[in-house]
């Protein structure tokens, strides 16, 4: 069994699930949080049926007595070593003059408040651990674009947290890495964005021949984690070859 500790959010489906599957791979045993109980369930029992060790824990990152208690279900499990704050998403594409004020709370809630209160509730063993925090950000928190100004803001924050948090805690025993992928296909990213219409969702990705994968993402994360300890990966932005930017992309006809 694995003394090594990765906590993964968000580790329900897309990028969340496909990290767990690589850090278990990379030799981490792997605690998986997310809200929904089934899907959590259903990895766990893959990830230890393939001889890994995972733990599956129910989890809203935006509820912080849910987080805290959560933190001391760890103190008996030893030291966590990696947090990949991977739990988030966006919701609408509204303009700024017509979304709905509770979209962007829902989004910051769990985009910026969530990695906030993860981070913070870890941080100290963490740091006892010469560990590494991963903030999954997105291109959107370096760039903005029409349609997307709730999200935007959000991963704009997720951003300032790490790159904040890397100056605190300069001098201390962790690495503070941020990944920021670009056009991802998920299951579910675009679909909930859309509010469940598959068509609008199928059409962000119509004529662009490969997006990324969740496993590409988790690839780039699990490269970061397991890099020699004194070597930190700062900002690490992904994108399909097909995108140039945010608003630059080539669609075959």
């Amino acid at each position: 069994m694995s003394t090594r500790t990765a906590v993964i959010t968000g580790a329900s489906s897309g990028i969340g699930a496909a990290t767990a599957r690589r850090l278990a791979s990379a030799g981490y045993r792997v605690v998986l949080t997310a809200r929904r109980e089934d899907r959590i369930n259903a990895l766990a029992g893959e990830l230890t049926a393939a001889g890994h060790t995972a733990i599956p824990y129910v989890l809203d990152v935006t509820d912080r007595p849910a987080v805290d208690a959560f933190a001391a279900f760890l103190e008996d499990h030893g030291p966590v070593e990696v947090l990949v704050n991977n739990a988030g998403g966006a919701i609408g594409t509204e303009t700024v003059a017509t979304a709905d004020p509770a979209d962007w709370r829902t989004m910051y809630d769990v985009n910026v408040l969530g990695t906030l209160h993860m981070t913070q509730a870890l941080l100290p063993r963490l740091v006892d651990a010469e560990g590494t925090v991963i903030v999954l950000s997105s291109t959107a928190g370096l760039a903005t674009y029409e349609g997307g100004g709730g999200y935007v803001a959000a991963k704009h924050g997720a951003h300032v947290i790490a790159e904040t948090l890397r100056l605190e805690l300069c001098g201390e025993p962790v690495r503070i890495v941020e990944i920021a992928p670009g056009m991802v296909r998920t299951e579910e990213f675009a679909l909930t964005r859309f509010r469940g219409d598959k068509d609008k969702a199928a059409a962000v990705y119509n004529g662009v021949a490969e997006p990324l994968t969740a496993d590409d993402v988790a690839d780039t994360i699990s490269w970061a984690v397991t890099r020699p300890p004194h070597v930190n990966i700062d900002l690490l932005v992904v994108r399909p070859r097909a995108q140039a930017s945010n608003y630059k992309v080539h669609r075959e006809s």
